[in-house]
């Protein structure tokens, strides 16, 4: 398996994910059409398939004119997005599987951003979309606090540790600028901020993570550490500390840092 990133409007991710054994390849959300026609052209492969983690344009635009340009592509997402993925002709629930070539993918189903949002797994590597980022979670559109929290860590968070974070946005080192605002003496978080500021001075990708990486940084799992759930109740006495509760005050917070 070649994992492509594909940078695309002013700070998406999209990815091809190709079968070197046979050549196909599917693309996580195409959020433009012309970087990833020119990615695929590079490669010299064959797109079977349009694989989007959710419904928010920023990754659904370039389908439609990928399937004017490939008729016949499948176009997954999750059945509740019916109507709202451009293109979509395969609706997927949790547990379902997806082929490309000779490689197999499994979908986890993680509402929170959006309540149709899904993840892809293939092999040690997942396809998170907005729900989980390095360093962050997207924000509560149209899910709950309960369903991030569950999403993050029952769901992706059950996976093994060395699970590559394949992420929708490069929000990577502004993200971790809010850790560190929330859980200033997590020394390995104050690692990776120095690691990834020097990746992105000199104009590198941070993605992949690794859940390993996202356990001990990213405060969206890290619901139970001692100087996050101090700063909870300092900002909220008259509320019981739970992780959901305390997942959503820091996202709140996180909405306006």
């Amino acid at each position: 398996m070649k994992i492509i990133p594909i940078p695309c409007l002013s700070d998406n991710y999209s990815y091809l994910i190709i079968c070197e054994k046979t050549g196909q390849a599917g693309v996580v959300d195409p959020a433009e059409f012309s970087p990833v026609w020119e990615k695929i052209h590079q490669q010299s492969i064959e797109l079977v398939a349009i694989l989007n983690t959710h419904h928010h344009w920023d990754h659904v635009s370039g389908n439609t004119k990928l399937i004017d340009k490939i008729p016949g592509l499948k176009v997954y997402g999750h059945h509740s997005d019916q109507g709202r993925i451009p293109g979509q002709n395969v609706f997927l629930d949790d547990g379902d599987i997806v082929t490309i070539g000779n490689l197999e993918g499994h979908i986890t189903f993680n509402p929170g951003h959006t309540t149709g949002a899904v993840s892809y797994y293939f092999e040690d590597a997942a396809f998170t979309g907005d729900t989980m980022f390095a360093g962050g979670c997207g924000r509560l559109f149209e899910g709950t606090a309960g369903q991030m929290y569950r999403s993050l860590n029952e769901k992706i968070g059950a996976h093994p540790s060395a699970t590559k974070i394949y992420f929708g946005h490069e929000y990577t080192e502004s993200n971790l600028q809010f850790a560190l605002s929330v859980e200033p003496g997590n020394q390995t978080l104050q690692e990776k901020m120095t690691q990834v500021q020097e990746i992105r001075s000199k104009g590198g990708y941070t993605t992949p993570s690794t859940l390993e990486s996202e356990k001990q940084t990213n405060p969206f799992l890290r619901c139970d550490s001692t100087e996050i759930q101090e700063l909870f109740k300092q900002r909220k006495p008259q509320k019981e500390v739970t992780p959901i509760a305390v997942l959503k005050e820091i996202r709140l917070m996180k909405d306006s840092f």
